[in-house]
């Protein structure tokens, strides 16, 4: 049952992530929030972290920044960018076949 959870989590996080990553992109996007988009994406790609990569105990910052940071992120974006990097992750998450719905796209 916690592997299903957790596959759904990173299935959000992920779909979450790539708005995210589209929304940089956006001129409409502010520029504050621009910062702090790449900042949050490059934590979580970058091999540095905060608290060194031991099991369990290192994951929790990347956790945090994937369930909290990237999701707060999301909610600020202004409702027309949104829509927009959502329709291109949707149509991403679609051509690879990441198992999103079309559904999944509402706000």
């Amino acid at each position: 049952m916690w592997m299903f959870r957790l596959r759904k989590l990173f299935k959000a996080a992920g779909r979450e992530a790539l708005i995210l990553f589209f929304a940089i992109g956006h001129p409409a996007t502010p520029k504050a929030l621009k910062v702090a988009a790449i900042a949050a994406i490059a934590y979580v790609i970058s091999p540095i972290d905060v608290i060194p990569d031991i099991p369990l105990i290192g994951w929790l910052d990347d956790a945090l920044i994937l369930t909290v940071g990237i999701p707060y992120l999301v909610n600020r974006l202004p409702r027309s960018v949104f829509h927009a990097a959502s329709e291109r992750a949707q149509r991403v998450i679609e051509k690879f076949r990441f198992g999103a719905t079309p559904s999944d796209t509402t706000r």
